[in-house]
């Protein structure tokens, strides 16, 4: 027989039975009591706890749901308050806290650390504590000298493409803190700027995570309807344990919906990985390279049941995510299989106290078979960062602008598909792999290609975790049908350069020289002297091009099918509120470009992972809803790019 237990703040955790009129008084309490079936009613009010659930579901259907009472607001946060803060010199005040606040784990003394993890050259190494006024998060500064006068920093460089990334909000770098941990207490001095810190909302990081089991496979679980935010969350690269704000700690079956999750310290969502499978060997031991321990991490995470069975199939929708300073949403191997939806990301990774290449409003490792759908992503240093393994995964109708980059595809073999989605920013995409599909997208930035001949990475067969093989990344054995490409000025935004192998450049010139057909990609094969792996060493894979409309300035690839060149044209996003809209200025040629429906089996089969573009049950892909979610019906050819109904002129439509 299933319960609903009540939580709220006038609650008590001691003789009360969790009823509406004896509700318990923290989340913890009802965790302890909650069984598979039973939900946890959240009352309004803030909790300042770290949520840790014993136990699981049993089954889709018997679940353990968390969530807020209806129409009522319910914030859990990882901080506490704190007060008695004594003023300094200038706008700089001071206060101790004893140690035993936080227990085992002071964020002052952890620093952000682990494999792949970058700072500014010569900054000394920040850590997982952080400073909040009134809700906004400090920067740490190096020293106590520092706060006196802190500098004021507008742009950092992206360690890719070596140009100036925006930094969020540059005036709040002069909101700043530093602390010093002692035997007892911890002393933090701040610079509040001319606020009074014992008149305003002042938190500091306390805890790790939000919610998050201390132990994996606890099972079906739901998460509703919550304000959740201010974690020390410790960085999260792919050797090592994931750690987030909120997730399931390697388990299946979580659904993660309708919350506004907000100031991880690195990430907010994890689907991630567990320590047992390699936890910062690279980094710890500094005998191989990370991507060796990486390599380990796959067949440690198959010998303790990484399979549909056991792991992913999660669905993270309807969240807004923003102002992190890694990840909005990560997860290495435990993301198989799942589903992010409808969710609004932004101001991720921003900050850039810290760095590195495990970043981006969505960063996954291992995303087999995973839906990425209909989701606002901007003001991201990196929108959507999918490396190693995607493979059955689907990028489909998301909106994308203002990031630095909008979507990298690193060192994976396919078959990926991407379809209907706007990548509205400076750079739209950039592949270090192969095997992929492009269905139907605006690419109004910069496409940037480059083969990665020193990293063999696996492929697994369909809709599996099982490895079927390893390659290295030659690059092409792409797909691209009805799409759209813009041009721009490639001097202005990276400076000297053009079309050619890693380089960017506007449009796919940069496939010249592949095969245009896998009979000509076989003939070349042909023509080379005996051999076995030898002779594909020099043969460029083919690239499958065809029906693409080329604007002001895009050049299409060389032996493409059929691509439309046209002159000027314009393409622009806009934000009113809460709703986001494209702007369009085509020539009246963009009319007469009309593609027909597209479906898995006019897709050629990938060739490493030897696999066609297919839906998770196996049947073939179906890509016939358009970025406002049309049907493109068949038989009725439409316009190129994600929106089956543009047209030529000034447009105006609603994307989100």
């Amino acid at each position: 027989m299933t319960s609903v237990l009540h939580v709220a703040t006038t609650g008590a955790d001691i003789d009360a039975d969790g009823s509406e009129k004896q509700p318990f008084r923290t989340i913890n309490r009802a965790a302890a009591v909650a069984r598979p079936g039973d939900t946890v009613v959240v009352h309004a009010g803030e909790y300042r706890e770290w949520v840790a659930p014993p136990r699981g579901g049993l089954s889709d259907t018997r679940r353990i749901t968390y969530t807020a009472a209806d129409g009522e607001h319910v914030v859990i946060k990882g901080s506490e308050r704190v007060t008695g803060w004594v003023p300094e010199d200038g706008t700089v005040w001071r206060v101790s806290v004893p140690n035993a606040l936080f227990g085992d784990f002071n964020p002052f003394a952890e620093e952000v650390a682990g494999d792949w993890i970058v700072y500014p050259e010569g900054a000394p190494p920040r850590h997982l504590g952080d400073v909040y006024l009134n809700g906004r998060s400090f920067y740490e500064a190096a020293g106590r000298a520092e706060l006196d006068d802190p500098p004021l920093r507008t742009e950092v460089r992206d360690h890719w493409t070596g140009v100036a990334d925006r930094v969020r909000d540059p005036e709040g770098t002069r909101l700043v803190w530093y602390a010093r941990v002692g035997a007892d207490e911890t002393t933090i001095w701040a610079n509040f700027q001319g606020a009074d810190p014992n008149a305003e909302l002042v938190e500091i990081n306390v805890r790790r995570s939000v919610f998050y089991p201390l132990v994996p496979h606890l099972d079906y679980i739901t998460v509703r309807g919550f304000e959740l935010a201010q974690a020390a969350c410790p960085w999260t690269p792919p050797t090592a344990d994931q750690p987030g704000l909120i997730g399931p700690n390697w388990a299946k079956g979580w659904i993660i919906e309708d919350n506004v999750i907000h100031d991880a310290k690195c990430s907010a969502i994890s689907l991630g990985k567990e320590a047992s499978t390699g936890h910062n060997h690279a980094t710890e031991r500094g005998d191989k390279p990370g991507y060796q321990y990486q390599l380990e991490s796959v067949f440690a995470a198959r010998q303790i049941g990484w399979d549909r069975e056991h792991i992913g199939s999660h669905i993270v929708r309807r969240n807004t995510i923003h102002d992190c300073g890694q990840n909005g949403i990560v997860g290495h191997l435990g993301c198989v299989f799942s589903t992010i939806e409808d969710n609004h990301i932004y101001n991720i990774a921003l900050k850039r106290e810290f760095y590195g290449y495990e970043i981006g409003g969505i960063k996954l490792h291992a995303a087999v078979d995973v839906v990425i759908r209909h989701n606002r992503i901007h003001d991201c240093s990196l929108g959507t960062w999918l490396d190693w393994q995607t493979q059955g995964t689907r990028v489909s109708r998301n909106v994308y602008y203002r990031n630095n980059r909008d979507l990298f595809i690193e060192v994976s073999h396919g078959p990926y598909l991407v379809d209907h989605n706007l990548l509205g920013s400076r750079a739209s995409f950039e592949s270090f792999s192969q095997g992929g599909a492009f269905v139907g997208n605006l690419f109004a930035g910069t496409v940037r290609l480059e083969p990665v001949l020193d990293r063999a990475t696996p492929y697994h067969r369909p809709h599996s975790t099982q490895v079927a093989g390893y390659a290295v990344i030659r690059g092409g054995d792409d797909r691209y049908v009805g799409n759209v490409f813009l041009g721009g000025d490639l001097a202005a935004a990276y400076g000297p350069g053009g079309d050619g192998e890693g380089i960017p450049g506007y449009g796919l010139a940069g496939y010249d020289g592949h095969p245009a057909s896998f009979e000509e990609y076989l003939d070349r094969l042909a023509a080379q002297p005996p051999g076995d792996h030898q002779r594909f060493r020099d043969v460029l894979q083919p690239v499958y091009a065809r029906d693409n409309v080329y604007a002001a300035g895009a050049r299409p690839f060389a032996a493409e099918t059929g691509p439309r060149v046209l002159g000027d044209a314009t393409v622009s996003v806009a934000e009113e509120g809460d709703e986001v809209y494209l702007e369009t200025d085509l020539p009246a040629e963009f009319d007469r470009v009309r593609v027909g429906v597209v479906g898995g089996r006019d897709l050629p089969r990938v060739r490493f992972a030897d696999a066609d573009f297919e839906e998770p049950d196996g049947s073939p892909a179906v890509i016939d809803v358009d970025l406002t979610g049309e049907r493109r019906r068949p038989g009725e050819p439409a316009a190129a790019g994600p929106i089956a109904a543009l047209t030529s002129g000034t447009t105006r439509v609603r994307v989100w």
